[in-house]
């Protein structure tokens, strides 16, 4: 009866402007303490609510890792998916009913090794999703191995004499493969993070952010490792966000010169779902099932 009388209040309250606590999911975190997806979780929180929609009009997408336990941890409707297949689940949710916000979460291992392909295809062909990547630079579910973005010499439970691999540039991959929207931002930034993502939701197309978000577990200097990247991020200034060689130019700057904020903003390309003319009609999940009778003639006259 208790519980019936909170999800009560929960929509009492949602029917006037919403707020940040109207997101809170009914679990709590469990990521370890001092981890950086707190942060991430909270701006995502206050994103959902400046933009204004109910519970019901979003869906939070993850994959597997630390990070995609995210939507277990929000009040949207939520998909835990496999490992590296969040964005093709995604889209097919986004071509389902187009109305709905599709966010989708992961991390550094999910997102840009096991789904590195479906990363740069979901780009190239502008799905208007919001994209949020969780990066420590480790797989941290799975104790802390090197992941795609682990720079070069770090030791790590499969390196331990050092990194061999050259560490992935998430931003100009984004920038080159098709994304539209493309920001960096840093977790102890929440209030630049959650504008991001509030400019993302409201963007017509791909859009992405890389969040440099710190394992407090896995790196040697564990709590020192936000110091580390306070040292080194800048935010990006006098920067024209719709040149796309000088976005480049920006997002191959690493180590002391990383930088933070928007990269790029493309708003002359159509999103995927604009370009449809299946979805003219008002998205597939409201359009009634089967074919008329005038559809099922024409396709059995061609057939004949």
């Amino acid at each position: 009866m208790a519980r019936r009388e909170r999800s009560t209040r929960q929509e009492r309250r949602i029917k006037g402007a919403p707020t940040a606590r109207d997101f809170k999911g009914d679990v709590n975190p469990d990521w370890c303490p001092g981890c950086g997806d707190f942060s991430v979780l909270s701006a995502l929180q206050n994103a959902y609510a400046k933009l204004g929609r109910g519970n019901h009009d979003h869906l939070t997408v993850s994959g597997i890792g630390c990070s995609s336990n995210l939507p277990g941890y929000i009040r949207t409707y939520g998909m835990h998916t496999l490992h590296g297949r969040s964005l093709a689940v995604a889209t097919g949710a986004k071509f389902a009913n187009h109305e709905l916000n599709v966010v989708v979460t992961g991390g550094d291992g999910d997102g840009y090794g096991i789904g590195g392909n479906h990363f740069i295809h979901t780009m190239r062909k502008n799905i208007d999703l919001l994209y949020v990547v969780m990066n420590n630079e480790t797989y941290g579910l799975t104790v802390g191995q090197a992941s795609p973005t682990t720079v070069v010499g770090e030791q790590t439970k499969s390196t331990p004499f050092g990194n061999l691999e050259s560490p992935l540039n998430p931003v100009a991959m984004a920038i080159v493969s098709g994304a539209t929207y493309v920001a960096r931002a840093f977790s102890s930034e929440r209030t630049e993070l959650a504008e991001l993502m509030y400019n993302g939701m409201q963007h017509k197309g791909f859009a992405f952010i890389d969040v440099i978000s710190p394992c407090v577990t896995w790196k040697k200097e564990k709590m020192k490792i936000f110091d580390y990247w306070k040292e080194r991020v800048h935010f990006l200034e006098d920067h024209d966000t719709s040149d796309k060689a000088a976005a480049l130019a920006q997002a191959v700057k690493t180590g002391h010169e990383t930088q933070l904020g928007l990269f790029y903003h493309d708003t002359s390309r159509q999103s995927l779902d604009e370009m449809e003319p299946v979805l003219e009609n008002g998205p597939i999940a409201h359009q009634p099932l089967g074919i008329s009778q005038e559809q099922g003639d024409a396709i059995i006259q061609r057939m004949m």
